[in-house]
């Protein structure tokens, strides 16, 4: 089990930390130390696993906040009140997502899901959050990808899917555009001398409720042929204490190098300790990594301050 390093007096927020790899993400760092804001878009949700693990960490700092990925002005919202309370924010792990519904949906602001949820909410909410986060001691942003980033592609001419809309595709070009978020990070940082590490990781196959949840979207549950590959499926499968492992490493060990891509070193790349991997070559190109980043402030409404373009 991976031993995260002391987190004494940090202030971290993780999305998506009522269930899975997020939840386990900000119950190790909390017993790490770390004051914990658990960022759900249900309270009640949020509630309940804060409850979870104060009951195995009786000493957590935790706090429950909600935010909407799906919905920018929650985004707007959340990262308001947060600065309005808070001196600085010394980590950011972006974690929270989902994953091939069926059929086409929308955010609230009429995005494709997988594309609105994965990527422009967390590329809204970490902008809006930037300057915060430039003022920590060592600031830091851990980014959940996906091993499907390897089969996706950026498609500016249909971003959205509403031409021929796949949910594998979809999903893919979402952790694909997570993945280049915290690529560009990392060389921006360097550039204009932030400071700042932005590291990506991805858990391989671990059993979490965002396959089912995902497969359910728009019906009461999955259909027969989803529940047959999820309870058939022969990949290896690792559970989330090992699966939240490359995120953890991304955001709090000090040899993870910002700009870099951490996974499970095992079988397939699914399952096993904590390795650094490949980056896929589309999201190592500076040019399209800039050119999304562009086209993302666009949809979103959402740039950096005028300080901070510098």
């Amino acid at each position: 089990m991976y031993d995260v390093p002391d987190q004494s007096g940090k202030l971290v927020v993780v999305t998506g930390a009522n269930s899975g790899t997020g939840k386990e993400a900000a119950k190790r760092l909390a017993a790490a130390g770390a004051r914990v804001v658990l960022a759900v878009r249900t309270p009640a949700k949020g509630a309940a696993a804060r409850a979870e693990i104060l009951a195995e960490q009786p000493d957590a700092q935790l706090e429950v906040r909600r935010i909407d990925l799906a919905d920018l002005a929650s985004v707007q919202e959340f990262a308001e009140k947060l600065a309005a309370d808070e001196q600085h924010l010394d980590l950011l792990v972006n974690n929270a997502g989902v994953m091939t519904p069926p059929a086409r949906m929308t955010t609230k602001d009429g995005f494709e899901l997988q594309f609105g949820s994965n990527y422009l909410g967390p590329f809204a909410l970490t902008v809006r959050l930037l300057p915060l986060i430039l003022a920590a001691p060592a600031p830091r942003i851990a980014t959940m990808s996906s091993g499907a980033a390897y089969l996706g592609r950026i498609g500016f001419d249909n971003l959205q899917w509403e031409r021929r809309y796949r949910p594998t595709s979809a999903y893919a070009q979402s952790k694909l555009a997570d993945l280049m978020l915290s690529n560009h990070l990392a060389k921006l940082s360097v550039d204009r001398d932030w400071g700042l590490v932005s590291v990506a990781a991805h858990p391989g196959y671990t059993r979490t409720n965002l396959q089912t949840a995902g497969a359910a979207l728009g019906r009461e549950r999955p259909s027969l042929l989803n529940r047959l590959m999820m309870r058939y499926n022969p990949l290896p499968k690792q559970d989330v204490e090992i699966g939240t492992e490359p995120l953890l490493y991304a955001a709090a060990d000090p040899a993870a190098k910002s700009g870099e891509y951490y996974g499970p070193a095992g079988r397939f790349g699914l399952v096993g300790p904590t390795t650094l991997v490949r980056n896929p070559k589309s999201a190592t190109d500076p040019e399209l990594n800039a050119r999304l980043w562009q086209v993302s402030e666009g949809l979103t409404g959402v740039s950096l301050p005028s300080i901070l373009r510098k």
